[in-house]
């Protein structure tokens, strides 16, 4: 069988780490940390605006790499005078300098990942650096020499540790004479704005591609309208107006203006009407690496013209708060968990919570813990370990409920009370109101969270839970509805499903129930509690053979608990646990069972 052939490339490869990290954090944890991060933030975008592409970050550590030498080189003498100048107002004992190593050699390619004795030897370079300067090898000196306003000094062959042969070193003595030899670099980036500590975005100007000047008013109303309801998603920073309005009538590159608004992503545009009809387009971009998140098209009929652009800002921020979340937890990913700052722990936590399973319930509790640890006064950190354990009590475990219900409810009254205008904050709690029975209670928790973000999905879905379960059945099955096409590739998708699912079997609405139900056991084979509905739901409508085989899915003790009608669960009214009693019973004894109440 022949052998898979490696991956090889030459490259220009950049390995860089802080000088005495260790000794920082000793120090100061929480604002060595904080400071690292914004550091990066700015490399992140030097990086971009050379061309590079950040491999991976260890530590307090970063892997680069480069197509080009040149631009190598450029962001790696950029990236120390622009620290050089972060540092200035830090006293002597606390300022963070990077040591810089620079190799050009072959690598070998693992997925995302590179390997090889070209990476070595950048890494074992940047040992050698000083704190604020850069190493470059005999390779990247010859084609560099010359070509970038960067004065090398001569040090001669090194032997470097693990390398088997020695290597000809070039190297800066300090970010100080990088300043001297790169004297417009202070002027090219006097405001480089570094990323705020949540994500961020900027919405520009949508183009009016109609050629019809009236549409102007109407493209600029849409992004107005826009900016308002993102900038009701709490845990989201979004650039007024009046700064991105100042890009309209130029043509954006994308990129840049990321850099010069201080944000890592964009949201752009376009509107055009034909006759009758309005088409608007939206795409939201990574500013950093200019990858593409999202994009969509809404054609609508243009006879209210003020109702369209309602919906449209609507449903583009409702569609915009998930893929965002879902790109910062793939961002996020990327970091060892010893580098997460409160919010990049938090999305940890929120990724291992969708997945779903008992394993990956317990990393999300401890990644919320980790969240609440770093920031005890971040309220998404305290309701994301109540969703968290309130999940492993309903789904994972066999413990009573009653056990956690009451710390799960205080960790998200606490979330409420550190940020009262957290609109998840207030969702959350009133789910945890509505599994200790108090309905009316959580009906109005969720109103206040409707009224702080009327386009969160998650906010929505909580309100249809919390009405439905309170008895309110038709409001509830219409803002399930309202929340499965505002996020249709949601990954709660299957829980909003089956609350549905349920809702219409309280209702009565047993076909209905069955075919909401089926699609949940698709989505979610190992939940149990489908299949008692499924059972149920086929025994109301009298298909008894049906009932019984999906009743062999439910364990025997869960069946045996219902029939003796144990623990009736707080969150399920007395005559909706006794719909599902009787339809459990007539499933496991056809033409035995009585209704109760």
């Amino acid at each position: 069988m022949p052998e898979t052939r490696v991956g090889r490339r030459l490259a220009a490869i950049v390995a860089a780490d802080v000088a005495g990290y260790s000794r920082l954090m000793g120090l100061d944890e929480v604002g060595t940390a904080r400071t690292l991060r914004e550091h990066r933030a700015v490399i992140d975008a030097l990086v971009a605006k050379h061309g590079g592409r950040i491999v991976k970050t260890t530590g307090d550590g970063v892997l680069l790499e480069f197509h080009s030498v040149v631009d190598a080189v450029e962001c790696a003498a950029t990236m120390q005078v622009v620290m050089a100048q972060r540092n200035n107002s830090v006293p002597e004992g606390r300022r963070m300098l990077f040591r810089i190593g620079i190799n050009l050699g072959d690598i070998l390619i693992e997925e995302d990942d590179i390997l090889g004795d070209g990476v070595n030897v950048a890494v074992r370079l940047e040992s050698l650096a000083e704190p604020g300067g850069i190493c470059i090898s005999a390779s990247v000196y010859d084609q560099v020499r010359g070509r970038v306003a960067v004065e090398f000094a001569d040090f001669g062959e090194q032997r470097l540790k693990n390398i088997n042969r020695p290597v000809h070193v070039y190297a800066t003595r300090s970010s100080g004479n990088l300043g001297m030899v790169l004297p417009d670099v202070q002027s090219r980036y006097p405001q480089m704005l570094a990323l705020p500590d949540k994500p961020s975005i900027a919405v520009l100007p949508f183009q009016n591609m109609s050629g019809d000047p009236e549409q102007e008013y109407f493209a600029d109303g849409i992004v107005e309208d826009i900016i308002t309801a993102l900038s009701r998603i709490r845990w989201l920073f979004v650039i007024a107006r009046n700064s991105s309005f100042t890009y309209k009538g130029h043509p954006v590159d994308v990129k840049q203006a990321g850099r010069d608004l201080g944000v890592r992503y964009v949201l752009e545009g376009s509107v055009r009407k034909a006759g009758d009809r309005i088409q608007i387009t939206g795409q939201l971009i990574d500013a950093l690496t200019g990858s593409h998140l999202w994009a969509e098209r809404y054609d609508r009929d243009i006879s209210d013209i003020f109702a369209v652009q309602d919906e449209i800002a609507g449903s583009v921020a409702a569609v915009i708060e998930p893929a965002l979340a879902a790109a910062e937890q793939e961002r996020v990913l990327r970091k060892s968990p010893e580098r997460l700052d409160a919010w990049e722990a938090y999305q940890r936590g929120v990724w291992h919570l969708h997945k779903y399973r008992p394993e990956e319930n317990k990393i999300a509790l401890a990644f919320f813990s980790q969240a609440i640890a770093l920031d005890p006064h971040f309220a998404p950190g305290h309701y994301g370990y109540a969703l968290a354990l309130q999940w492993d009590i309903w789904h994972f475990s066999n413990r009573p409920f009653v056990e956690v219900q009451q710390t799960a409810r205080d960790e998200a009254q606490i979330a409420v009370s550190l940020d009262d205008k957290d609109a998840t904050a207030h969702a959350v709690l009133a789910h945890m109101m509505m599994w200790g029975s108090e309905w009316e209670s959580a009906i109005a928790e969720t109103r206040t969270a409707i009224a702080l973000n009327p386009n969160s999905a998650f906010v929505i879905s909580m309100l249809g839970c919390v009405l439905g379960f309170g008895g309110y059945r038709e409001e509830a099955l219409e803002r399930l509805q309202q929340a499965l096409r505002a996020s249709p590739h949601d990954p709660l998708i299957w829980l909003w499903l089956i609350w549905r699912g349920l809702l219409q079997f309280f209702s009565r609405d047993f076909t209905a129930a069955l075919q909401t139900l089926r699609q949940v056991a698709r989505l979610r084979p190992g939940y149990v509690v489908t299949f008692q509905y499924i059972a149920a739901s086929l025994a109301h409508l009298g298909r008894s053979d049906e009932a019984r085989e999906a009743l062999e899915r439910v364990p025997p003790q869960s069946v045996e608990q219902l029939e003796r009608w144990q623990e009736r669960p707080p969150w399920m009214r007395p005559e909706d646990y006794a719909l599902l009693v009787e339809g459990v019973r007539l499933a496991a004894h056809p033409g035995t069972a009585q209704s109760q109440s």
